[in-house]
């Protein structure tokens, strides 16, 4: 691509029409292609896969904005980097929304069938995948498209099968009966993973069942007594007193003909409700083991829809909610219910469908995690035996590395099996002869147990989970030893949100452990997330949620990725707050102006280009000021990006750009660059350049679009066409200059002192005033004498006096500086007669004031009788007149007339 002509940018920053095009340009010169330079090391990061459900939200973009900043900067420094994109199928979420797309147009997916069924996913798949690519380039992600994943992909799903055979075979792969959740509106079982808890307004019911030829009762607590028909115990705790004579007798179940035990045992909490526990097995996983230690039965009263079913009996076929409303009315009429108490608890809720989950007894597929558990965290003590963190599991912040171990400590066995159509469809083959399971990794003929024929797949699909589990090595080719799997992995870098660290996180780590023996990254970045201005969830509900599209149409992507980079800080939530985008915006509105500046000024100059070598000995106090500063801000960038601190990185950009380069250096090169001397002029030039081109090279991986525009606008000069490719600006320690720093700081802490006077005392910056200095030693006399045009240019000076022996004349503002003493003769800024005059009245005035609210403040009757509010901005208004009186005051002394 042939450069602009130097200087031809438009005078506004257009982020929308520039923003299209150089991503179209990149795409199509494969710039973000890996694999060009095979001779550098690699580093990868996967996209964290988006859901085909529908759009990318506000904390989509904040995890790929995080992900791109990071493989920018890498390519900048030379690395090979990979970030590969993908999206997952979603099993349960894209089915409940195709299912509720169909009901709108009056269809059952039970009409369509399975095989039509897929094909209408598949349909909205497609149009949701091409909105997430437009979501994508929107936002500026330099994503690798021809290595793009699906988790359906048919190398993803030999992947998955390939998983699947070798957990079966090893055992850790079952199909039992056991406690899950179950959604009755998905109508699917769901893993711990899937379950939301929620708090909710219930009721504790309190319950006397009565004991078995006896008048004695047993009160026991629940939530929920619609499931007493299920019980098949009571349970207390061995040491609890008050229940240790009943303990192995019957009691008489209510509203049933049934006559179930009184049991021991150690995990009942004593202290809860009346320390007696009814014992449902069939609809609650404590009750379940609990029935498994005592050998009790289990009785299933709710179906899969969430109605009672025949064992409920009387109440068969009624909603479970609504069941509970018969059950308590009636319990109340038998004198059963004793009373009911309100009580707010944790009720777990389908994230995918929002459904009430039902615990139930169910025959499915589970993986035994804690084998798998156990040899990731004994890998990751082994790995700490050399005080170096174990390799991909170094949490960024660290903190998060006990929240990790935690929760594999605590990992139970893993409900894989989903009763959907919408997914990788289990691969276990059932034989109508022998009764035995194929499972196999290819779709089997005959049993391999008998050999029929007659054999049908299970109708089951896989949890999503299961295959996002593999997405870090599946996605390279695994199984296969392909030339992307054996450069690119393991993976650098995992991006993602505390809040899938059990979901998703621990489980890549185990699954890439029992596949490739590896951990599938080097470093897993926690961040939080993107909360509103009030610091509350995003939510429908709330109505809060930020669209990044309407973002990025408002403000531009670079604006956007800027603000949400330079708020983010490794695992806290990020507030979003328009203002915040707002000032990004005018960042880069300022960083275009002084870009165009530059590029209006060196358009007669193309030997301007390059860097400001063998000019060394002549350049000025601010050239090697704005150097220092730019080496300063290349080294803490760089190490805030090392170090993950996105933010501190983008703060130290926006205040070299905006205070440094654009309020300093920009207003004191116009000296040279207006000035009459070739040489200087040439020389600033130079400087400007190399300050420019390092900049947006730093700036690239945050604004990217901005900073490859003024790129293409800068002068030739090197081989670095653009700047997506170009290299990382280097730390050069011989540009740091501490001297000539202390002395631009000198001058600028002398310039501010003026400026504040003239606001202090109204004097307006246009009108000139007589500057007298004197120098604590004759270094700095040196260091004033040599940066007189500067100090008379930026303290607007119309006489200005620099003497170490300078005698302060009478009627002067003095201000005192480290190592300079600033006198300012009153009357060149104004009429010192007029202004004591004016002064005096105004002390008059405040005086009155001051009295009267005194003298109210002072009144019985209006202290007794004013509002609280109103004493209170009366003694506001007093400590504020007496402050302003306090400083006329102190104005009419330095007059001589205090």
């Amino acid at each position: 691509m042939q450069q602009h002509q130097v200087g031809s940018m438009s005078t506004t920053y257009d982020p929308q029409n520039i923003e299209k095009k150089w991503y179209a340009t990149w795409v199509e010169k494969g710039v973000f292609q890996a694999g060009k330079r095979p001779t550098a090391p690699p580093y990868t990061i996967v996209i964290p896969p988006p859901n085909v459900t529908g759009a990318l939200h506000i904390g989509h973009a904040l995890d790929n904005t995080l992900q791109d900043v990071l493989i920018r900067w890498k390519r900048m420094q030379g690395f090979d980097a990979l970030y590969l994109p993908g999206t997952d199928h979603a099993g349960i979420s894209t089915q409940v929304k195709v299912e509720a797309m169909l009901r709108e147009e009056g269809i059952d997916r039970a009409t369509l069938g399975r095989e039509g069924f897929l094909q209408r996913v598949w349909a909205w798949k497609a149009q949701c995948a091409t909105h997430i690519h437009a979501q994508w380039a929107t936002l500026g992600l330099s994503l690798d498209y021809s290595r793009e994943r699906f988790t359906l992909d048919e190398g993803l799903s030999k992947a998955v099968r390939a998983l699947f055979v070798r957990l079966y075979e090893q055992g850790l792969i079952y199909r039992g009966k056991y406690m899950i959740h179950w959604d009755p509106v998905a109508q699917t079982a769901l893993s711990d993973m899937e379950v939301e808890y929620k708090e909710v307004q219930g009721a504790l019911y309190h319950l006397a069942y009565p004991l078995e030829d006896s008048d004695a009762t047993i009160v026991v607590a629940t939530t929920r007594p619609e499931t007493m028909l299920g019980d098949t115990a009571v349970a207390v705790h061995p040491t609890d007193a008050r229940y240790a004579p009943y303990i192995g007798k019957m009691i008489c179940l209510p509203l049933t003909q049934r006559r179930i035990p009184i049991v021991a045992d150690d995990q009942v909490d004593p202290a809860f409700g009346s320390g007696a526990v009814k014992i449902t097995p069939a609809h609650d996983l404590f009750d379940f083991e609990l029935a498994q230690r005592h050998g009790l039965p289990s009785i299933t009263i709710i179906d899969e829809t969430g109605r009672m079913n025949d064992e409920a009996l009387a109440f068969a076929g009624m909603d479970r909610f609504a069941c509970r409303k018969q059950i308590v009315a009636q319990l109340q009429r038998l004198g059963v219910l004793l009373h009911t108490q309100p009580h707010v608890h944790q009720v777990g809720h389908s994230q995918r469908s929002g459904a009430i989950i039902e615990p139930m007894l169910s025959v499915q597929w589970f993986v035994k995690m804690k084998p798998l558990a156990d040899r990731a965290l004994h890998q990751d003590a082994h790995a700490n035996t050399d005080d170096t963190p174990p390799r991909g599991e170094r949490f960024v912040p660290s903190r998060f590395d006990q929240t990790y171990r935690r929760w594999m400590e605590e990992m139970r066995d893993w409900c894989i099996s989903r009763q959907l159509w919408w997914g990788h469809r289990i691969p276990a083959w059932y034989c109508t002869d022998c009764g035995e399971v194929t499972v196999a990794k290819d779709d089997p003929i005959q049993c391999a147990h008998c050999g029929s024929t007659h054999i049908h797949q299970d109708e089951d699909v896989l949890d999503t989970w299961f295959s996002s589990a593999l997405w870090p090595f599946s996605t390279l080719g695994w199984p296969e030893q392909r030339a992307d799997y054996q450069r690119y992995f393991p993976t650098q870098v995992l991006v993602t949100g505390y809040d899938i660290i059990f979901f998703w996180v621990a489980r890549m780590i185990v699954m890439g452990l029992e596949c490739t023996n590896t951990v599938p990254f080097e470093t897993v970045l926690i961040h939080g997330l993107v909360r509103d201005g009030e610091g509350r969830k995003m939510s429908k509900s709330l109505g809060n949620g930020v669209d990044p599209i309407d973002v990025i149409s408002r403000y531009g992507a670079d604006a956007l990725r800027f603000m949400l980079a330079t708020t983010s800080t490794p695992g806290q939530d990020v507030r979003f707050r328009w203002e915040r985008v707002e000032q990004a915006r005018n960042f880069a509105n300022k960083l275009w102006n002084a870009a165009r500046f530059l590029l209006m000024n060196v358009q007669e100059a193309e030997e301007a280009v390059g860097e400001p070598h063998g000019i060394d000995d002549v350049l000025s106090t601010a050239d090697q000021w704005i150097l220092h500063r730019l080496n300063e801000t290349i080294l803490h960038v760089t190490d805030g990006l090392q170090r993950y601190d996105f933010g501190e990185s983008g703060r130290a950009l926006y205040d070299f750009v905006w205070d440094d380069v654009c309020d300093w250096y920009i207003e004191i090169a116009k000296m040279a660059l207006y000035g009459n001397a070739p040489h200087a002029r040439q020389r600033t030039q130079r400087v400007l350049i190399a300050v420019l081109r390092d900049t947006l090279k730093l700036l690239h991986p945050f604004m990217p679009f901005i900073t490859e525009e003024i790129w293409a606008h800068l002068p030739q000069g090197n081989d670095e066409e653009m700047i997506a490719l170009a290299s990382w600006p280097v730390y050069e320690v011989q540009r740091i200059q501490p001297e000539s720093v202390a002395q631009m700081n000198t001058l600028m802490t002398i310039i501010h002192a003026v400026r504040n006077m003239r606001a202090e005392k109204q004097v307006p910056l246009h009108q000139k005033i007589v500057l007298l200095l004197r120098p604590a030693d004759d270094a700095i006399a040196t260091t004033l004498k040599q940066n007189e045009p500067l100090l008379a240019r930026f303290a607007q000076t119309s006489v200005l006096t620099i003497d170490p022996m300078l005698q302060a004349p009478d009627q002067v503002l003095t201000l005192v500086v480290p190592g300079v003493e600033i006198y300012v003769p009153m009357q060149e800024l104004f009429d010192i007669e007029e202004e004591a005059t004016r002064l005096t009245r105004e002390r008059g005035r405040l005086d009155g004031e001051v009295a009267r609210i005194e003298q109210k403040l002072k009144n019985d009757q209006f202290m007794r009788k004013a509002p609280e509010a109103v004493v209170t901005a009366e003694r506001q208004k007093l400590e504020t007149y007496t402050q302003q009186r306090q400083r006329v005051l102190e104005r009419l002394t330095e007059l001589g007339r205090g």
